[in-house]
């Protein structure tokens, strides 16, 4: 009988697209001031890539935007300029393969796929040598980017996983987390 009532609920959760699933929030701190651009991830024990994703960069006031640009592996990344001026935009990582998307003006994109997981591709235009971004690859969907500190990573499975953290300037320690099957857990992380 307790078989068949596990059958009945997995069924349930089957077929009514139900998830189990909880959220990893926290605050990322160095020397207790707010840290932004940390990328905070779920390591999942696999990589799992993603084909047909699009993620945006954009060239404003002679910056990359956004500064640091998490992705799943598989992800595609559109280089928009938006200034009145030409941008060159490459990258010498081999991890990156050592690409470069050549110059181009005002209001056109380019577009380049990163599908290395645990790459960190430095993001460069050589023709503004002081314009400098980052675009850290992952192997998991369940990832965020701090903002004033703050970070939210949701609809993690439930379960035991390691969290992980990447920064430009800091290192961080490796973290366990136990993600509840619904509501929020709470991860703190001191750079």
């Amino acid at each position: 009988m307790k078989h068949l009532f596990f059958a009945l609920v997995i069924m349930l959760i089957y077929s009514f697209n139900i998830s189990i699933a909880g959220n990893i929030t926290g605050k990322v701190t160095k020397s207790k001031k707010n840290v932004s651009n940390a990328v905070i991830y779920v390591d999942i024990g696999k990589n799992v890539t993603v084909s047909g994703k699009h993620a945006k960069m954009d060239q404003k006031k002679m910056t990359f935007v956004p500064h640091v640009l998490p992705v799943q592996a598989g992800t595609t990344v559109d280089f928009h300029n938006s200034e009145d001026i030409l941008h060159n935009v490459f990258s010498s990582d081999a991890c990156a393969d050592n690409f470069n998307l050549g110059s181009y003006p005002k209001g056109e994109s380019k577009s380049y796929t990163f599908n290395n997981p645990g790459c960190v591709a430095t993001i460069l235009c050589n023709v503004h040598p002081e314009m400098e971004a980052y675009v850290v690859t992952l192997g998991t969907p369940y990832f965020a980017l701090s903002s004033n500190g703050s970070y939210k990573i949701k609809n993690v499975p439930a379960g035991t996983y390691t969290l992980k953290i990447w920064h430009e300037k800091y290192q961080g320690s490796d973290v366990s987390v136990d993600v509840p099957e619904s509501g929020d857990v709470t991860v703190n992380i001191d750079l």
